[in-house]
């Protein structure tokens, strides 16, 4: 029987038939898996509450013609209680596993799996605020996909910086003998977040205010709309704030990241 076993992070699931699900996964080994979870609905399931969105598995599958069957899957990482408990973290979550779905639709590498798992983690545990875990996972996740974006020296000419003008579609901060007018002109604070943001300096990143996290978020997502050619539906119920939301946006937000989103 053609079998194989790997590590791998939940993205999203669908329902099929009336007890079964199809699992989107992206794996250490094996890139981005479409499997069928046979039976996972039923109240009875062996692992169905492994294999929800968050969750990181070692699982084992066989091999089918169109779609792979889950035959096993053991707990690795059980984020998911922790991270749907919390709206941010929740809204957060769900932006990260859109994008990772979205970068590895036609490759994916170890350097995917093993940076979304961080985040994951990251956010289940509470390490840093949801809206700056989001914030960096999204520009280091580009940057593996090879879209590292320039803070610092100029991305065109790579004059040294720094530089105020941002463009996406350039590459990041560009000297002002090649910015094209209306680009956005980012001040100090914001170009060292974002800097700090994309190495991991944690540090640094935790000691910006709320202007300026806001400045950055903006930045954020306008290189990954550009680079992924279209929005992530999930970006616009990121909840950066903090305080919980009334039931009503709740379930806004959960009908709208249903609709074609990664849950």
């Amino acid at each position: 029987m053609p079998t194989y076993r790997d590590d791998a992070v939940v993205l999203r699931t669908h329902k099929l038939g009336e007890a079964d699900r199809i699992v989107i996964l992206l794996s250490r080994q094996h890139g981005k898996i479409r499997a069928v979870a046979k039976g996972v609905r039923r109240t009875g399931s062996r692992f169905g509450s492994r294999l929800e969105p968050f969750m990181a598995v070692d699982a084992q599958f066989y091999i089918g013609r169109s779609l792979d069957i889950v035959q096993q899957a053991e707990s690795i990482g059980a984020y998911g209680a922790e991270i749907a408990g919390d709206y941010p973290r929740y809204t957060a979550a769900t932006a990260m596993v859109e994008a990772a779905d979205r970068l590895t639709e036609h490759e994916a590498g170890t350097q995917h799996y093993l940076l979304l798992l961080g985040a994951l983690r990251s956010l289940a545990r509470a390490e840093h605020p949801s809206g700056l875990t989001l914030d960096s996972y999204l520009l280091r996740a580009l940057s593996i996909a090879g879209w590292s974006p320039s803070f610092g020296d100029c991305a065109v000419t790579g004059a040294p910086g720094p530089h105020s003008a941002f463009v996406p579609q350039l590459g990041g901060v560009v000297a002002d003998a090649v910015a094209p007018p209306g680009a956005v002109r980012l001040d100090a604070a914001a170009l060292d977040l974002l800097g700090a943001l994309l190495s991991g300096d944690w540090v640094a990143a935790e000691a910006s205010d709320a202007g300026t996290r806001d400045r950055a978020s903006g930045v954020v997502a306008a290189y990954t709309q550009f680079h992924l050619e279209r929005a992530l539906r999930s970006l616009p119920h990121v909840d950066r704030s903090g305080p919980v939301p009334p039931p009503s946006l709740v379930r806004a937000a959960e009908e709208a990241l249903a609709e074609g989103s990664p849950v």
